[in-house]
């Protein structure tokens, strides 16, 4: 059984995870991700250097008006307080990491999530130009997505564990064609249905 996004060994109820963007239909939360397996791809997904003024700005803004309202240490408080913890919020969003592991069960982790790579069917990298229409009309409900808004392209691997009703991932990385190339590499063969091999074509 694969043990990826909707997958909960233990019978232990997911907590919500603040790093999906648009929900992570509940992620299996294995506390040991195979720690000792070979790290074959590994990325953060920081915040963009143009996603970082706008709050700290906001953060300044809020603690100049609470400094024009209170005198001696509060009016300089607010700065030590407020700036920091803007700072560890941005920080906290990268966060998320896409690795793929090696070893005796290679597997793709997305945060907390994860998918034996025997379960992994057909790989799609998702460039800019692809990216409002495949999160919009055609996205599936079911879909395990982890999007982030900095980040231009996305990788759409489909799920081919028959016990797992997650049809596909979809997730953000700022090396998709690098990871769509590995998780080819990686997967079993693609099944070809001998009906449709063996079908005629429309020039016979």
């Amino acid at each position: 059984m694969s043990t990826s996004a909707r997958a909960r060994p233990d019978g232990d109820d997911p907590a919500p995870d603040p790093d999906d963007a648009q929900g992570n239909h509940g992620s299996d939360r294995d506390t040991n991700p195979a720690a000792d397996a070979e790290v074959r791809f590994s990325e953060r997904l920081y915040m963009a250097w143009w996603g970082w003024p706008l709050p700290l700005v906001g953060a300044a803004l809020l603690a100049a008006e609470v400094h024009m309202g209170y005198p001696g240490v509060r009016a300089w408080l607010p700065y030590v307080v407020l700036l920091p913890l803007a700072a560890l919020l941005l920080l906290g969003f990268g966060r998320l990491e896409v690795r793929v592991t090696g070893g005796s069960e290679p597997e793709l982790w997305v945060g907390d999530a994860h998918l034996p790579l025997r379960h992994v069917g057909a790989v799609d990298v998702v460039d800019k130009d692809m990216r409002r229409r495949t999160l919009g009309p055609e996205l599936d409900p079911a879909a395990f997505v982890v999007n982030r808004g900095w980040i231009a392209t996305l990788v759409r691997v489909e799920v081919t564990d028959p016990e797992d009703p997650t049809p596909y991932w979809l997730f953000s990385t700022r090396h998709p064609e690098r990871l769509a190339t590995l998780l080819r590499e990686a997967r079993p063969p693609l099944r070809v249905d001998p009906a449709a091999a063996d079908a005629p074509s429309a020039d016979d």
